[in-house]
């Protein structure tokens, strides 16, 4: 291992401070913002997996008032909202900004439906930014901390005859504070968004009985045809039944009841499930589940849900790599990093057509995964995901990434959190491994993005794997990689590169691409806007997508098992998505995706070492600082040529290798030779190129010019060749490379390979749309 680099370049993260006006000032719809209405909003039943039909939408037009966090309730409130849009967003009607010095506050009135003294009424929410202190009838009922996760509370002891009234106190620190908060920004800028304080998902009541069902957790057993199924219970009393199904469409094909013991808070069930249809991308085939309360010959409780039977796991592929399985099987995932972020809406869509828009435009241009990025969905975001077989990997939402809980990629040490810190993060991460537990479509969960807030890594990763062995672990996703979790993740761009597969982990492209192209007239502000490489047009635009899958597909033959490319829409200053931010510009067509794309789905061949990079195996090359006339023709040998083991950096490089000096600043000419049996279709250029630029010639032909681009480099990217027959011959060729220092700091290597794929044979095929 080596030193950390001489120069750090950041990219621009901070921002100095801005009014509420300017943080606010910009405004877009998205084409679903006319179709929201007050008295219809989200009227959604919230809770797939565990569904009753007596149900109650409070969503709508509730009051509001912002107040200093010194003052009390208000006697007075200041307008409407619009529920469950946050206070920030256009939807919500308010558009204002609250921070970390005052409360938001909320109150609206509702009625109950009839309940008897052995009933209660049950007030839920889907999910409030961030601490939320909740109030019926002038008495506090509860509270909760946390900004992505459903919470419930049992509001009958604080009732009173006719209407009701719910007053909400919020606060939400934003980015002061080191609570997990996904994106949020007081000063949005770059990569960081808008703050979100407030509702934002769904608010409803329901009826229970005083004994209910509170929650339940379903893991899948293909290997011996069992669905395990945890059952949670309030209130138990004596001579109770616990009766579960599984059902494949009408037909009950397992079944289980259970005598109930006074007290009794849970209950396991293994149901043996006949002729198992597995869930997968292709196949995604859902089975039916009913859970009732019984007492005697009445229902005291009843909710229905769904499971499918599928595995995730580690295995071999057929190259001998270890490859992310479904269901005992290598599959690809190829997927986009998805924000979730609406212009009109910031966390929340305008409506569940909108929401599951995205969903499926990315099933469309043929992906079959999606990475839910440091955000968590409302439970019917990933419902479709279940119905439609798209995998997600779901991120644990950070915080506190820019101050002292950020680490560089070089850094050994983890960030140190303070116990209060590390508590409220670890709640909330088990919050979401809980209440998202029962999804076949999330196969697995990212607890660290990058550095942003990184602590414990190997403590929390292996917290994860133990809570939930289900699923696979990928932490953290890029940068400072500790050794743990299933997954060795690389974030590079534009990329595409990779390390290669462990014996016990996998290796993923856990981000890459971040090509920006603003479309004029759909773009959010009039600041600078994000791209890692930004284009002016469509035309080059897609070229480079194009280039980059083509790079992409060179990868499976050294063994990458998934892929995550930067980002399904545009949002606010970032303009690399597939589609603009109000997803009225799709910005390529999903037929020439597709066609992209399939490749990845198909089988890889091994790779071929034509010249070895560094990493792989030491090497020499012939070198010159000054050579002659017609150099590339040949292989020279004179003075001006001497032999130098690759790989060559002006500086102390954490990343490679030990090599040779490339002297600071001057220009660096290398030449080696190489011998083919025949000539390849195709070549893969696998090289290390920092803060430099190079043109590589073959037998005296120009091949491919490349440049330092985008982000920082800390691993080698892929390039494939193609039109080999033009340069390429059979016996001795020479290839000849020029380099150019852009900076002090600067580093090289570079490998030759054959890779591709077998012609056509998939892993698995590609995911379909499909209900239940």
């Amino acid at each position: 291992m080596k030193k950390i680099f001489l120069f750090i370049l950041l990219i621009p993260f901070f921002a100095t401070a801005q009014k509420a006006e300017d943080v606010l000032r910009f405004s877009m719809k998205s084409k679903w913002a006319n179709q929201v209405s007050e008295d219809h909003v989200w009227n959604v039943y919230p809770r797939p997996q565990m569904k009753r039909e007596n149900w109650k939408n409070l969503n709508g037009l509730w009051e509001y008032a912002i107040l200093p966090v010194t003052k009390q309730k208000p006697t007075k409130f200041q307008g409407e909202i619009l529920v469950p849009f946050a206070v920030e967003s256009e939807l919500s009607g308010v558009k204002k900004l609250v921070g970390e010095d005052s409360n938001l506050w909320y109150r609206t009135s509702f009625t109950v439906p009839d309940y008897s003294n052995t009933e209660r009424i049950q007030l839920n929410f889907g999910a409030v930014d961030w601490k939320a202190t909740i109030y019926i009838n002038g008495k506090k009922a509860g509270e909760h901390t946390g900004g992505f996760t459903p919470f419930s509370l049992d509001i009958t002891p604080y009732l009173k005859k006719g209407e009701q009234i719910l007053t909400i106190k919020v606060w939400d620190p934003s980015d002061a504070g080191t609570q997990p908060r996904g994106k949020q920004v007081a000063n949005p800028k770059g990569i960081w968004y808008t703050p979100v304080t407030g509702i934002w998902q769904t608010v409803w009541l329901e009826k229970t009985s005083k004994e209910f069902i509170s929650s339940l957790k379903n893991t899948p057993d293909i290997d011996k045809a069992i669905l395990h199924s945890e059952i949670f219970l309030e209130g138990i009393t004596a001579n109770k039944i616990l009766l579960i199904e599984a059902l494949s469409g009408e037909e009950v094909i397992a079944s289980s009841e259970i005598e109930l013991q006074p007290g009794q808070e849970e209950v396991k069930v293994n149901l043996q499930i006949p002729d198992q249809v597995l869930w997968s991308p292709d196949n995604p085939h859902l089975y039916d589940l009913k859970i009732k309360l019984r007492d005697k010959d009445s229902t005291l409780d009843e909710v229905s849900g769904y499971f499918g039977m599928r595995k995730v796991s580690l295995g071999k592929d057929q190259n001998g790599y270890t490859r992310i399985m479904i269901n005992d099987e290598p599959l690809f995932q190829f997927g986009l990093l998805d924000q979730g972020w609406w212009p009109d809406g910031l966390y929340t869509a305008p409506n569940k057509e909108a929401m599951l828009y995205d969903v499926e435009m990315t099933e469309k241009w043929g992906f079959n995964m999606l990475r839910k990025h440091v955000k968590v969905e409302p439970a019917v975001f990933y419902y479709e995901c279940d119905k439609r077989g798209m995998l997600v990997w779901q991120d644990m939402p950070n915080g506190n990434y820019l101050e002292d809980l950020r680490i560089q990629a070089w850094e050994e040490k983890d960030a140190e959190r303070s116990e209060e810190s590390s508590r409220q993060f670890e709640k909330e991460l088990k919050e979401m491994m809980d209440y998202f537990h029962s999804f076949p479509s999330i196969v697995v969960w990212v607890p660290f993005n990058e550095g942003w807030g990184q602590y414990d890594t190997e403590k929390v990763t292996k917290w994860v794997e133990n809570y939930d062995p289900s699923r696979l672990i990928d932490s953290p996703s890029g940068w400072a990689d500790r050794g743990v979790g299933d997954m060795i993740d690389v974030h590079l761009y534009p990329g595409p590169g990779m390390e290669l597969p462990e014996e016990n982990r996998a290796a993923v492209l856990g981000e890459f691409g971040g090509i920006g192209w603003a479309v004029e007239d759909h773009i959010w502000w009039d600041k600078k806007n994000w791209g890692y490489l930004t284009y002016d047009g469509e035309v080059e635009y897609r070229r480079r997508f194009e280039e980059l899958i083509k790079d992409l597909v060179s990868l499976k033959s050294f063994g990458l098992s998934a892929a995550i490319y930067t980002q399904t829409t545009d949002v606010e200053g970032e303009v690399n998505g597939l589609m603009t931010y109000d997803r009225e510009v799709i910005k390529i067509d999903p037929k020439v995706t597709k066609e992209l794309i399939n490749p990845l789905y198909q089988q890889a061949d091994d790779f071929n070492t034509i010249i070895s990079d560094s990493e792989e195996d030491s090497h020499v090359w012939m070198i010159s600082y000054n050579p002659k006339r017609n150099w590339k023709d040949g292989i020279k040998r004179s003075s001006a040529w001497k032999e130098a083991e690759a790989p060559f950096s002006s500086y102390d490089n954490y990343f490679l290798p030990e090599g040779s000096n490339w002297n600071s600043k001057k220009d660096l000419y290398l030449q080696k030779s190489f011998n083919l049996s025949s000539v390849p279709e195709e070549l893969t250029l696998r090289y290390y190129l920092d803060k430099s630029s190079m043109q590589v010639f073959i037998n005296g032909k120009l091949v491919t010019t490349e440049k330092h681009e985008g982000g920082r480099k800390r691993h080698y990217r892929n390039k494939v060749l193609e039109n080999t027959s033009a340069y390429l011959k059979k016996g001795e060729n020479t290839i000849s490379i020029i380099l150019k220092a852009e900076r002090e700091d600067h580093s090289f290597d570079l490998g030759i390979y054959e890779s591709g794929v077998s012609g056509g044979k998939n892993e698995k095929a590609m995911p379909v749309s499909s209900g239940k």
